[in-house]
């Protein structure tokens, strides 16, 4: 850390998210203006530069030296995070890392891999990791006309509501590295802006070709069931498993396989209108 703080810092950003203290400092002050956009949903800057995590960018500007590439450095305390040449892809790799660090960090909330959708007041949220579909799902019910409230995390508050937490939308696309970063706004859809209580709940697994008949579960069942996605490690564990009843106390927990997203959404509207 010593080296780090040596290397000379041209202009940085302390604040909280969540309760927690981040800063990030940078060689390269035009980089700052970019950093600001992704910084976690709902941050406050803070007067103090004491820290409890702090990412440090190093960034050479390609205008001084036109005929030398240096590569740009993501450190987070003093491990590094990436060393690439392009300043987007170190700046998605700090977006990635800065959320991911206070979901599993915060106490102020408990965060679940989920994706949620509010419908005429309540949350519908999808729990499950990567790769698992959730994007889809989100997608299919902003087309249906739900109002967005995050692809990536629940966060949920002692009582079991839902916040917002409006993430840009990360599409993965086959045969690309990176997801595809839309706003829900450019998918025609809108943010939601206060707490809900959970409506439904629905543990789902693709399938190519598969038809959705669900089972539901209890209380107990559906709450074991979205322990696996809890991302909040600072919470203890026999906090954990009542906060996850208390979730889904009066939901509809809904667990199986399914091909096409819009065969789920039809399938629960139809539950809730009822």
């Amino acid at each position: 850390m010593e080296k780090l703080d040596r290397l000379g810092w041209a202009d940085g950003i302390s604040f909280r998210s969540y309760g927690l203290r981040i800063g990030i400092r940078t060689n390269n002050a035009e980089v700052l203006e970019q950093v600001e956009k992704r910084l976690p949903f709902g941050w406050k800057p803070a007067r103090s530069p004491i820290v409890d995590n702090l990412y440090s960018i190093v960034a050479p500007g390609d205008r001084s030296r036109p005929n030398v590439r240096r590569f740009k450095l993501l450190y987070k305390g003093i491990e590094r995070l990436a060393r690439t040449m392009n300043l987007d892809e170190l700046l998605f790799d700090l977006e990635i890392d800065l959320h991911s660090y206070v979901a599993t960090a915060t106490k102020r909330r408990m965060f679940l891999h989920a994706g949620v959708v509010g419908w005429d007041g309540r949350a519908i949220v999808f729990p499950g990791k990567n790769f698992s579909g959730k994007t889809n799902l989100v997608t299919a019910f902003l087309r249906a006309g739900a109002t967005y409230y995050s692809d990536e995390f629940a966060v949920l508050d002692s009582r079991g509501r839902v916040h917002p937490y409006p993430w840009d939308l990360h599409i993965r696309e086959e045969g690309l590295d990176r997801p595809i970063v839309r706003s829900v706004e450019m998918l025609g859809g809108r943010a939601g802006t206060r707490p809900l209580p959970v409506s439904v709940v629905v543990l789902s697994e693709y399938r190519q070709g598969a038809k959705w008949r669900p089972r539901s579960l209890t209380q107990g069942q559906a709450a074991l069931a979205m322990l696996a996605n809890v991302m909040s490690t600072r919470h203890r564990p026999e906090t954990i498993l009542p906060m996850l009843k208390h979730v889904v106390s009066g939901a509809t927990v809904l667990k199986g396989v399914r091909g096409e997203a819009n065969e789920v959404v039809d399938s629960v509207l139809e539950r809730i209108v009822e």
